[in-house]
């Protein structure tokens, strides 16, 4: 089903970035936004692209006094031969729906959402950047907007599709980073909205985070909730091993953001035959492996950063190197290939690219 669109266009459009070096993450934004209400009568309703700008939302709004919100991260990508296309979009938005069941926030239908994104970015084409490593990243969320106090499930809901052209996450690139293990905070626990992309996830993150950068590193490894000696995630991002040539890589336990990046290295990894392991994984584990020189590789993998190689790793007074705190060669392997077809460089074999329109 598709949602019917109205397009309003802006009168004072922005000037195009003319250094896209110095393009940084989520700090320049597009001349347009999306916008489409819901309500419990109408359902999902009045969907249209409008200039970008403010949102009208009332100060008693449920998203600023609970929480109730979910969003995604993607990219669209200007391809080698100038077309506009998006890496596995449909991965996103059912993982939006599965968020959305998760907060009781309504759900959208599939492929209109998907005609949501392509006609956004079909119609902000010239913001997606040419240079190497670029792209234009789509910020769609979506949250409850009912206009009164009371803890209950939500009965208005907004949704909303923004778009920033930008470069590389990390200013430094694709290069080793340090990462101190957390043993106080809690990122999720296993029952509750870890597996969903929800504001709150984050928000919870960025004390030990900040920690962190004041003792010089760039992120931190999180532990589970419970027991707090499984592997979980490494900042925002998923996380993965090579130990004695195996990928080892936490289990989908519910505290545990399923990625699209991380289910496509999976999916890699297993077409060029290495041994994958999803499954608990502990920091024990991980030191023995450490210590004994059978730790190869570690590297984050996430839509903002693609693949972050790990360096240096940090825990109650223990820094272990890895590999010599250089990007290894299958950390290297995976962004590249990774990259490759996100850019249009390397043959898509496994049908992840969606395209948009011609640049």
């Amino acid at each position: 089903m598709k949602y019917e669109i109205s397009i309003t266009k802006t009168t004072t459009p922005a000037a195009k970035p003319a250094d896209e070096s110095k393009l940084g993450f989520g700090k320049i934004f597009t001349d347009h936004m999306f916008i489409m209400d819901y309500n419990e009568g109408q359902g999902w309703h009045d969907a249209r692209i409008v200039p970008f700008g403010p949102l009208p939302i009332h100060p008693a709004s449920t998203v600023l006094h609970y929480g109730a919100e979910i969003f995604e991260g993607m990219k669209a990508y200007r391809q080698a031969n100038g077309d506009i296309a998006l890496f596995r979009p449909m991965e996103n938005i059912r993982r939006l729906n599965n968020s959305a069941e998760r907060l009781c926030l309504p759900q959208l239908d599939e492929e209109g959402c998907l005609d949501i994104l392509k006609t956004i970015v079909e119609l902000e084409k010239d913001w997606v950047p040419h240079s190497e490593g670029t792209s234009l990243y789509l910020r769609p969320y979506l949250f409850g907007n009912d206009p009164h106090l009371g803890v209950h499930a939500v009965k208005n809901a907004m949704f909303v599709v923004i778009c920033s052209p930008v470069g590389a996450y990390y200013a430094e690139g694709i290069k080793p980073v340090k990462i101190a293990i957390e043993s106080e905070d809690v990122r999720a626990v296993r029952g509750g909205t870890g597996y969903a992309k929800c504001g709150g996830n984050y928000a919870a993150s960025l004390r030990a985070g900040k920690k962190a950068e004041e003792k010089g590193y760039t992120q931190v490894l999180w532990l589970d909730g419970v027991e707090r000696k499984y592997i979980e995630e490494v900042g925002a991002m998923n996380v993965m091993f090579k130990i004695d040539g195996t990928i080892i890589t936490p289990a989908l336990t519910g505290s545990v953001l399923p990625g699209i990046t991380r289910k496509s290295c999976v999916e890699l990894l297993k077409s060029w035959g290495y041994n994958v392991e999803e499954r608990l994984f502990s920091v024990d584990e991980l030191f023995g492996a450490a210590e004994s020189g059978h730790l190869e590789e570690a590297w984050g993998t996430g839509t903002a950063a693609v693949v972050s190689p790990i360096g240096h790793l940090s825990y109650k007074g223990n820094v272990y190197e890895v590999s010599n705190n250089e990007i290894g060669a299958l950390t290297q392997k995976l962004y590249d290939e990774l990259t490759g077809i996100q850019w249009g460089k390397v043959e898509d074999k496994f049908g992840w690219i969606e395209f948009v329109c011609r640049g």
